[in-house]
């Protein structure tokens, strides 16, 4: 079972990955993942990443790609593997095709977690943060004991600069503008599967393993 998740920043598609991840004996695999271990391992790869995140630049495409293609083509991705954060434009996602062809592969599922944008400015803007200990909390749905202070360590908690609602509403944008037509791209290719991100975190994974089949 090879699989992209696609949604918004706060949809929750990190979540889910780990627990299809888990439920499929996959490997969940980010870029974020991918950077770091080439990074620590000293690979090729690794030293031209490096080279550009020292300098404050984004990696280019071709070098993300690249990463990608050999992480899946790694031993422990033979049975499957979830993909959380790439593809992210059309071009990682045909490129993402061409590395998933070259292994006599495919992308199985784009499993869509679908979450209308007030919905996330409300979950990303409502969280609240303990720099000193890194303890969570939402103002809503997980609210500390005693307002603005964390329960563990009782210091003060904040909120973070990209959990402010005119930044998430800014990642949103970027979001739609890049990634939804990656949307298109994979309901015209027939292996779309949506979901409704707005269910509890239990029920969007059961829903998830029902288009999945199982």
């Amino acid at each position: 079972m090879r699989l992209i998740m696609l949604g918004a920043p706060g949809a929750g598609k990190g979540t889910q990955a780990a627990k299809v991840a888990e439920a499929y004996g996959i490997p969940h695999i980010s870029t974020g993942d991918i950077f770091r271990a080439n990074i620590k391992g000293g690979t090729a790869l690794g030293k031209k990443a490096k080279e550009f995140m020292d300098a404050g630049k984004l990696v280019p495409d071709e070098l993300v790609c690249d990463l990608v293609a050999d992480r899946i083509a790694r031993e422990d991705c033979q049975k499957g593997y979830v993909l959380d954060g790439f593809p992210r434009t059309i071009p990682q996602a045909e490129a993402l095709e061409k590395a998933a062809a070259d292994l006599g592969t495919r992308i199985d599922y784009a499993v869509d977690i679908e979450v209308p944008d007030d919905a996330i400015v409300e979950r990303m803007s409502g969280r609240r943060a303990c720099l000193k200990c890194g303890a969570t909390y939402h103002v809503l749905y997980n609210p500390p004991k005693e307002e603005g202070i964390c329960d563990v360590c009782g210091s003060e908690l904040v909120q973070r600069a990209d959990d402010k609602p005119e930044t998430v509403k800014t990642r949103l944008s970027v979001y739609h503008e890049q990634t939804q037509p990656l949307i298109d791209f994979y309901q015209g290719k027939g292996v779309l599967a949506t979901v409704d991100g707005t269910l509890p975190m239990e029920e969007v994974f059961a829903a998830i393993r029902d288009r999945l089949g199982e």
